[in-house]
């Protein structure tokens, strides 16, 4: 079987993430401790202990998920399964920073720093209230693509998330997705509905925190990936170092292209997908674009073990 390591996104979080793998793990409780040691902060205790409205905070979630998909990671490779077991690396949003640690590109600590500055750039980007996004289900991409031109009128709205065949994100200025919403839903969309995010990602409206992102990349190593990374923005395999710098940079506005990630993949000969980190929400994603594919959560010891064992 030819395998993809895929990385999730903001919305996985949940408090007690990766706690049980720290436990069982010396190796994932030494990427815990290293991620506090680059924040300067025991980010460890927020995603343990809660409370969970501090972890859900975009600085928080983007970093804790990162900490926890690395120290999954880290448990299998305990257990003799390491990336270059993969074809493929994959991350959604900030999963992408996941993939490209997970595959020797990016250093822990400076993935950790990256995603502390992302968030907090994306958070600061449109002030609160200003900026919305919405899942619309049951339409395809290009109706989306349609139904967010229609409802933009002069304000900013956008296909963001292209997740699978029936489930799309458009974000961008709070009225425009609202109205995006209401054109859905007459369009025939079997649900729309506004999401509960702090703010309006992968749209034009985050350029401020893209050009946040130019600065800090800039200062940072980044190496040719063991595994070729499956970009959000282009939906192909890259391993050039400065491109992905490039890339990076361009997701923050860019749509997250997962849907075609998939396909592409598939394409490519993948069969079989593991879900490395925190849920299971691409898996579901993955199933409903690639009907024959296999797909594998690893977030747990239970689950590592399961892994290991095929």
């Amino acid at each position: 079987m030819t395998r993809a390591f895929v990385f999730p996104g903001q919305g996985a979080q949940s408090v007690g993430m990766g706690k049980a793998l720290a436990d069982a793990y010396p190796a994932a409780k030494a990427v815990f401790d290293e991620v506090d040691e680059a924040l300067g902060e025991a980010l460890s205790t927020l995603i343990w202990e809660g409370p969970a409205e501090e972890l859900t905070l975009t600085a928080n979630a983007q970093p804790a998920l990162m900490a926890t998909s690395i120290a999954a990671l880290r448990a299998l490779e305990a257990e003799g399964v390491g990336v270059e077991s993969a074809a493929f690396v994959a991350g959604h949003s900030l999963g992408e920073y996941s993939a490209l640690c997970a595959a020797g590109a990016l250093s822990l600590a400076d993935t950790a720093r990256l995603l502390r500055v992302r968030g907090q750039a994306m958070q600061e980007a449109v002030p609160v209230g200003v900026g919305a996004m919405a899942a619309i289900l049951g339409l395809d991409f290009q109706a989306v693509s349609e139904v967010a031109a229609e409802a933009a009128q002069g304000e900013v709205c956008q296909a963001a998330n292209d997740n699978d065949p029936a489930q799309v994100v458009v974000s961008g200025h709070r009225a425009a997705v609202e109205r995006a919403v209401e054109i859905a839903k007459a369009r025939g969309a079997r649900r729309a509905l506004l999401l509960p995010v702090s703010a309006p990602f992968h749209c034009a409206l985050m350029q401020p925190a893209a050009s946040v992102m130019v600065n800090t990349l800039a200062g940072v190593v980044i190496s040719e990936p063991k595994v070729p990374l499956v970009a959000n923005v282009r939906a192909e395999a890259v391993e050039d170092h400065a491109e992905i710098r490039d890339l990076l940079v361009a997701q923050v506005t860019g749509s997250v292209r997962w849907r075609e990630s998939v396909e592409w993949m598939v394409a490519a000969g993948v069969t079989e997908f593991w879900e490395i980190g925190a849920g299971k929400a691409l898996s579901g994603m993955i199933r409903r674009i690639a009907r024959s594919a296999e797909t594998r959560a690893v977030g747990t010891p239970e689950e590592v073990a399961a892994a290991v064992a095929g």
